[in-house]
């Protein structure tokens, strides 16, 4: 029996930044399909009807994927692929299977013969290296850094080292809640002529995007508590 198709359907980064985010076949995808893996079942079908479903939500057939679920066997999570019907796979925010838990699945449809298929959409990762001005041949994204302050700190230094020894923009990120100080140790270890770019809640009304040196930071950080941000390394 043919597989179905596994769709990957970007969510927008911001709760009202839909209308920039949302393209017509994006809009045309998920109204041909009902069955979904999803990473949260509350925000995903909130995005679903935000974006023009027209299906009634009754007929969804959601699949969580939170992290209390993924030890489940992923053939679970596939079983309407597998039975022909297509699928969506969404992340809670941005491209899913990018800085995301849904790389497994798409892992897997791909060892099972599945046909995936990307849709076009947000990524605050792509956007931020856009914005930055900094190289966008070369660059290396670290996820998040480690939490204890020697360990963050020696981290820091290896990855503007690497900035500078291969002309590469560097990108890490932090969980909203610990962003400042995150930047305070990326001030405190980093060299005053490295550039440093900060794309704060990229997509949504109060985007913030700005690059300067670490010198010129000093003077003036911004507060990002609980606000989602990337961190831009860049040595030229």
């Amino acid at each position: 029996m043919p597989t179905g198709t596994l769709y990957l359907i970007p969510v927008p980064l911001a709760d009202d930044a839909a209308v920039r985010s949302n393209t017509p076949y994006l809009v045309q995808t998920i109204n041909q399909i009902n069955e979904y893996i999803v990473e949260n079942e509350k925000t995903a079908r909130k995005f679903l009807k935000q974006a023009g479903l027209t299906i009634p939500q009754s007929e969804l057939i959601i699949h969580d994927y939170g992290k209390h679920n993924r030890d489940t066997d992923l053939k679970e999570f596939l079983s309407g692929l597998l039975a022909g019907k297509d699928a969506g796979l969404m992340s809670e925010a941005g491209c899913p299977g990018v800085a995301d838990p849904g790389a497994n699945i798409v892992a897997e449809a791909h060892r099972r013969g599945i046909k995936v298929v990307p849709l076009v959409g947000p990524s605050s990762i792509l956007l931020a290296l856009m914005a930055s001005g900094f190289n966008g041949q070369s660059f290396t994204f670290h996820g998040y850094l480690p939490i204890d302050k020697v360990q963050r700190s020696k981290r820091i230094k290896e990855i503007e080292l690497q900035a500078e020894r291969f002309n590469q923009t560097q990108l890490f990120i932090e969980t909203p809640f610990r962003n400042n100080q995150l930047l305070e140790e990326v001030i405190k270890s980093c060299k005053a002529s490295s550039r440093l770019c900060i794309a704060c809640n990229v997509t949504a009304a109060d985007e913030f995007i700005a690059t300067k040196t670490v010198g010129q930071w000093k003077n003036q950080l911004p507060d990002l508590h609980k606000k989602p941000a990337i961190f831009l390394l860049y040595k030229p």
